[in-house]
């Protein structure tokens, strides 16, 4: 196999970054003294103009609540509130289409107060009744809801106590729902949306209470969002809370990640989401400027599944998890924006904890592992035990475009220790698939989350179980984390599920995910909400 080539980029600072906060483009520049404006611009945000912006790959559903791509989520955050929004520099809760709420002790009720002036764009109110028919909608979608069902664990039942005020109820107690809330999964579409099938949905029948309504949606080409006008509720946490600046927004769909590059860079577009590592260079100065996020939530994994012969042995796991090389993954193939995993959360997560030290590289540790196990090198290598190579596979698609470089040079590294990595590349609906029926060793995947229940749902036995667990001391521990409301006793139940993963490398941690956008100096005002999805809300075009 040609080797993988080991290149060396000169390090750059990008001119706009914030890790891990949310941040507005203008100031992040401001402070920077970058060109997207300086410490005495004056420039004042102005209304009107098109934002055209490249996604790389196909949203495939708008519809917020089915969605799981973030191509699709950034979409769907511009047509949709949510009942509450979370700061993303303290990660505290605020108020957005309701005004208030309480939370009972043992977290299985809570009661949202509504704001009254908030209406869909059809006209019909945002109210209590529209919240009930929502939630009971989105529990019937079931697992076409990828993200927002498992928001809705335990869901009980929604109450419409009065035409404003709306308590929700679970059968157990859900610590991580208020959080929830905030997620674009659990946006409110009117009545009229819900009714439509999921498909239908999926294409683009969807109307919303966001400060944006959607024009037109051709798969593979684009998506044009327009402005709302009268939009008077934003959230507590916009700059203003009236209507957007930005009259349009051109979703252009442009896997290439060349052709999005080249279209930055010769005008035709004024920004671009997943600049590649060895572009990055390119938009850091000279009238652009890259914005930056790292993602909270659960890193870039190779997820084992348990039941498999070979990935089924705790030794091969670990040996797996001590032959990476992790830096060499952020230094040769990505760029400074993106860290080193030091845990299976990512270190902007709330109670994250620090792993670092099992994650070390130490291939020398791996080849006791497999050699104690009964897995003696062949003559090309590879390790044998009983006759059968130490060969396996890993599953992965084409949402993060390096991530066939990344496998390439884990598949060098994992053979320096006698272990033959297979990559296998699929399109998303098969990846789809392979999550129910276990066609696979290690699944090569993230989820972004800023709040740590994000592994209730991957590992947990009663949600994905991207691992095919067996319940056991983890299952118990994801169930104390997601029913404990002290924060002390929370924090505690979060470790030791981090632990467990590492310990037993259920999932082998790689590097943390970071959105790495490009823009013209003219793009003013862009922030992330606390799960890096993009709001256009506060964006503007400066002349």
């Amino acid at each position: 196999m040609p080797q993988y080539p080991r290149i060396r980029r000169r390090r750059r600072s990008p001119l706009w970054i914030a890790l891990p906060l949310a941040f507005s483009l203008a100031l992040a520049a401001c402070s920077s003294g970058g060109s997207g404006g300086t410490a005495n611009d004056s420039a004042k945000p102005r209304p009107g103009g098109t934002l055209r912006f490249a996604v790389s790959i196909d949203p495939n559903c708008l519809d917020p609540q089915q969605a799981g791509l973030s191509a699709s989520l950034n979409i769907g955050r511009q047509l949709v509130d949510s009942l509450t929004d979370q700061d993303a520099r303290t990660g505290a809760i605020r108020p957005w289409l309701a005004e208030s709420w309480t939370v009972s002790p043992d977290a299985t009720s809570f009661t949202f107060r509504l704001r009254r002036n908030a209406t869909f764009s059809d006209g019909t109110p945002v109210d209590a009744a529209a919240v009930k028919t929502n939630f009971d909608a989105i529990v019937k979608l079931g697992l076409k809801a990828q993200l927002a069902s498992a928001y809705l664990t335990g869901y009980r039942d929604t109450t419409v106590v009065d035409p404003y005020t709306v308590k929700i109820d679970f059968n157990t107690p859900s610590a991580q729902f208020l959080q929830a809330s905030s997620t674009v999964s659990l946006g409110l579409l009117a009545p009229a949306s819900v009714a439509k099938p999921a498909d239908q949905r999926c294409l683009g029948s969807l109307i919303g209470s966001g400060p944006f309504v959607l024009d037109s949606y051709r798969p593979r080409q684009e998506a044009i969002v327009s402005k709302r006008t009268g939009y008077a509720w934003g959230s507590s946490l916009w700059a203003q809370p009236g209507e957007a600046y930005l009259d349009k927004i051109e979703y252009r769909i442009i896997p290439d990640p060349e052709v999005r590059a080249g279209s930055l860079a010769s005008g035709q577009l004024d920004a671009t989401s997943d600049v590649q590592p060895q572009d990055e260079g390119r938009f850091s100065g000279n009238d652009f400027g890259l914005f930056v996020r790292g993602n909270a939530g659960v890193t870039f994994n190779l997820s084992a599944n348990v039941t498999r012969p070979l990935v089924g042995e705790e030794p091969v796991r670990q040996a797996v998890l001590k032959g990476i090389d992790r830096a060499e993954i952020v230094q040769t193939v990505l760029s400074p924006n993106y860290k080193v995993a030091t845990s299976i959360l990512a270190a902007s997560t709330p109670d994250y904890k620090n792993l670092g030290s099992e994650l070390a590289y130490d291939p020398e540790g791996a080849k006791s592992l497999l050699a104690a196990a009964g897995w003696v090198p062949g003559s090309d290598g590879i390790r044998t035990k009983n006759g059968q190579r130490l060969s396996i596979d890993v599953v992965f698609g084409r949402s993060f475009g390096p991530g066939k470089d990344v496998l390439q040079l884990v598949q060098q590294q994992l053979k320096k220790i006698g272990i033959d990595l297979r990559l296998r590349l699929l399109g998303s609906s098969e990846l789809i698939k392979l999550q129910k029926t276990g066609d696979f060793d290690l699944f090569f995947y993230n989820i972004t989350r800023a709040d740590p229940d994000v592994l209730r749902v991957m590992y947990s036995t009663k949600q994905t179980n991207r691992s095919f667990l067996r319940p056991g001391p983890l299952e118990a521990a994801l169930d104390k984390e997601a029913s404990t409301i002290d924060p002390t006793q929370r924090k505690a139940a979060v470790a030791e599920s981090q632990q467990l993963i590492v310990e037993h490398a259920y999932a082998i941690p790689l590097f943390e995910l970071a959105q790495v956008h490009g823009a013209t100096k003219k793009v003013r005002g862009l922030t992330f909400d606390p799960s890096s999805r993009l709001i256009f809300h506060d964006t503007w075009l400066a002349a």
